[in-house]
């Protein structure tokens, strides 16, 4: 073997463990995305069925049904323009009340109920996520956030709302 063979061999195969890296690199962060919705998108099918997703909104009045037996909890998240029912089980995080903000991480069933994993309530008067604040603007004011807009765009997962 010539070392000018030897050389492209050395210089295709870091090539292709270059590659290989980044692939792997970004399937894991594609995997660890969380996107987050609002109800009125979930009610238009735009959120996933099958990947974990956020969904954030108000917690209607009247609608904290609680479990005597477990710690399981149903709620309705709304934007004011649409309903998604919610149930987690667990303990919700003190400020969780009705009328107040909330986001919920999980995944929709087939049964349009949406089972959250993880429960984030907001933690003072006046913070709110910026997307599920744009979300409930928009629809108090008749629009539904389309694509890939604040209101569906990639939240940190590391926010603390």
């Amino acid at each position: 073997m010539t070392p000018r063979t030897k050389r492209a061999l050395i210089i295709v195969g870091g090539l292709a463990t270059l590659g290989i890296a980044t692939t792997l690199v970004l399937n894991a962060f594609q995997s660890n995305m969380v996107f987050f919705f609002s109800p009125s998108q979930v009610a238009a099918h735009e959120a996933p069925r099958e990947r974990s997703f956020r969904i954030g909104g108000m917690v209607e009045q009247g609608s904290v049904q609680r479990d005597e037996k477990t710690l399981t909890v149903k709620f309705v998240v709304t934007d004011f323009a649409q309903k998604v029912p919610v149930t987690y089980t667990g303990l919700l995080p003190d400020l969780f009340r009705e009328g107040k903000g909330v986001v919920a991480q999980g995944k929709l069933g087939p049964d349009g109920v949406f089972r959250a994993e993880q429960v984030l309530a907001k933690h003072d008067e006046n913070y709110m996520p910026p997307e599920a604040a744009d979300a409930l603007a928009k629809a108090r004011k008749g629009e539904m956030p389309r694509g890939n807009t604040a209101a569906g765009s990639e939240m940190n997962p590391r926010s603390n709302p």
